[in-house]
């Protein structure tokens, strides 16, 4: 079978309706229906930093109110925990699991280093993680509640502490492992609740399966992509390991279809290359938030996304403006003035405009 030839910008435009961020008039376009749909796409979304409820409400096909992620945490639809780059982000109760199965794969807790601190062996973690269950099975809960839980217990009451200050870094092992999630308020005082507290929580699956399915989903959503893209999104955002990594690319290899970018190898799921192929390259002009997917998913190392002389700016966790799938500069708004650092783009009013509706501000345009 003859090797699929497709430009940079062909590519970028199909990543671009993976994403849900085709722009509304383009060929094909259409949003996704709902916030979940959205989030299980990309994976997760940051929320420090970020704005994930402008990220989600972006990419729908019908406009929401704003706060629609916030309204998705308090039902269900959306949860929020640990997983990423040590951070929270806002995750797909449905898909979270597997990638929370790669972040536990490195069992960081039976360091020795930390045996030593917290005074915890290996063999004491599926109690603790028991207690742990049974306090947050009726949350949201504060810290502190697992903290009284443990004060009378010979074996974890010197623990207690490290629930009451808390300490996020002890915690997250109770994430990574699906013994907790993050209370439902974005901006609220730290709780902790049950991840089935989400209807659609699927548990964390055994550490293959949930590599050789995320390797899927990342090639599904961020394709045309290669290796060194897993390795930093499975690999430096969640510690999974290199030679894991290596091997479910290599598991996965025969449902992989090579594409040439203008000269560099890049793959996609097989059946998708018939949709790649078809693909036209229209132009678009992309207001996005800060710590956006499409630019954390490929990482801002990735030149095709992020020109070198874009980096620091994106790393400083600014706004970008993205021309036909590349940033070319940022925006911030200022009461009800937006202000574009960019060269000039035929759809920037346009999606200037959008941008406002969104955030229910009427923005006056302000260029260089």
């Amino acid at each position: 079978m003859a090797t699929l030839r497709v430009t940079r910008r062909q590519a970028l435009a199909w990543r671009m309706r993976r994403q849900h961020l085709s722009v509304p008039g383009a060929s094909g376009a259409a949003g996704a229906g709902d916030a979940g749909e959205v989030v299980r796409t990309l994976a997760a979304l940051s929320v420090f930093g970020s704005d994930p409820d402008l990220a989600v409400r972006r990419r729908l096909a019908e406009p929401r109110q704003p706060g629609e992620v916030q309204r998705a945490l308090r039902d269900g639809r959306l949860l929020r925990t640990f997983s990423f780059r040590g951070s929270v982000q806002v995750m797909a109760p449905e898909t979270a699991g597997s990638y929370l199965a790669l972040r536990a794969a490195g069992r960081q807790w039976e360091l020795a280093s930390w045996v030593e601190h917290y005074r915890l062996r290996a063999e004491d973690w599926p109690d603790l993680r028991a207690a742990v269950r049974e306090v947050v099975a009726g949350g949201p809960v504060p810290p502190q509640a697992v903290a009284d839980a443990l004060a009378g217990s010979a074996r974890f009451g010197h623990l207690a502490r490290e629930f009451a200050e808390p300490n996020h870094t002890f915690l997250k092992p109770f994430a990574w492992q699906g013994d907790i999630a993050l209370g439902p308020e974005l901006d609220g005082p730290l709780a902790l609740q049950s991840p089935t507290a989400a209807p659609g929580w699927a548990g964390v699956p055994p550490l293959d399966e949930a590599g050789r399915r995320a390797v899927r989903e990342y090639v599904g959503a961020y394709g045309p992509a290669a290796p060194e893209h897993l390795h930093y999104w499975l690999g430096e955002g969640l510690s999974a390991g290199r030679r894991r990594i290596d091997r479910w690319w290599d598991e996965l290899h025969g449902d992989l279809a090579e594409v040439d970018v203008e000269g560099e190898p890049r793959w996609v799921l097989a059946d998708q290359a018939d949709e790649l192929a078809a693909v036209p390259p229209e132009p678009t002009v992309l207001l996005l938030p800060a710590k956006d997917a499409w630019v954390m998913g490929p990482g801002t190392k990735d030149t095709w996304v992020v020109p070198p002389e874009h980096r620091a700016a994106m790393t400083r966790v600014a706004n970008p403006v993205v021309v036909d799938g590349v940033v070319r500069g940022t925006w911030r708004t200022d009461g009800d003035v937006l202000e574009v650092a960019a060269p000039p783009s035929a759809g920037l009013t346009a999606d200037a405009d959008r941008l406002g509706a969104l955030l229910g501000v009427g923005l006056r345009l302000r260029t260089p």
